[in-house]
């Protein structure tokens, strides 16, 4: 039976399911109509629009394993629903986590402005940037599959109590190391978000210096594109740690304690990043943002007769 804590939290976990998939069910219909609309997509609309697919079966996988943990516990010590779970969030995941890199690194190739050679060249070939970054992520997911058996594996033996102290402190050094390794599978994705958020403030720097040396106003187009992006990246970036941070705390807690009470708590945090994000998304794109207000305009009226 559930207690009044454990009812809050999966009252609090619904409701997050409910607004990200909502955030993100939008993103690609809007984007999917304008796609059949005009005939043709463009690069960044494309990138958004498979976020928004790969945040959505995010949002139903993390929805399944709360529901596990909440009211079905005796299915997560199951060997292959657990394993399933943890596969499929972990391939949402990872293509959540590069495809908003993608789109981080194509908004800063397009907006910023360099001399140097090597920016110029990438700046001309965005699109084969963005879809060998796209390749990389694919060789990278491999890398998780190799690692994901063994996880797993350790997982349920780190859990379980009649194994002998020798065998059960291998099975924790083990799982020790499997975890580090899928910890720094992240850490590209991060670094190169946060240099692409870095060069844009550098960039937004030295354009702003630009015009008042040449006594022009702050308010030109290039400016506002400059601050829009880093607003996008920025959030992204802020939702990524917040999110990775969590997902490593959930597996420590898990390791340490073994019990779901603790990871409960963390997994509220899972549904902030799909979540949040595509609202910032939704915001900062034009056609999203002006097509939400005409929605939320109709509503209104509607209710108002």
């Amino acid at each position: 039976m559930l207690t009044g804590l454990d009812k809050i939290i999966l009252i609090l976990t619904i409701a997050g399911f409910i607004i990200g998939l909502s955030g993100n069910v939008f993103i690609g219909l809007v984007n999917c109509s304008e796609w059949v609309k005009n005939r043709k997509v463009s690069l960044a609309d494309f990138i958004i629009t498979c976020l928004a697919i790969s945040r959505i079966s995010n949002l139903l996988v993390s929805m399944s394993s709360s529901y596990i943990l909440e009211l079905s516990s005796h299915l997560s010590t199951i060997y292959e629903v657990r394993k399933s779970t943890f596969t499929f969030w972990r391939i949402t995941n990872h293509l959540t986590t590069w495809l908003a890199t993608c789109l981080s690194i194509f908004y800063f190739l397009k907006i910023a402005h360099f001399s140097h050679s090597l920016f110029l060249w990438l700046k001309w070939r965005t699109n084969r940037v963005v879809l060998a970054l796209l390749v990389f992520s694919s060789f990278s997911l491999i890398f998780d599959f190799l690692l994901l058996k063994s996880f797993t594996d350790l997982s349920l033996n780190t859990s379980k109590t009649d194994k002998s102290n020798l065998t059960l402190h291998k099975s924790k050094i083990s799982y020790i190391k499997n975890l580090t390794l899928l910890s720094l599978n992240y850490f590209v994705p991060l670094a190169l978000s946060l240099i692409s958020l870095l060069l844009l403030f550098l960039s937004l720097m030295r354009h702003t210096r630009n015009l008042q040396l040449n006594s022009v106003g702050a308010g030109d187009p290039t400016t506002e594109a400059h601050r829009r992006a880093m607003k996008m990246v920025m959030s992204f970036l802020l939702l990524f740690i917040i999110h990775f941070l969590c997902t490593e705390v959930a597996m420590w807690v898990c390791f340490i304690f073994s019990n779901n009470e603790y990871i409960n708590f963390v997994m509220l945090t899972f549904y902030l990043f799909p979540s949040g994000h595509s609202f910032i998304l939704i915001v900062g794109n034009n056609r999203l943002r002006q097509t939400a207000l005409r929605i939320l305009w109709h509503l209104k009226s509607h209710l108002q007769r």
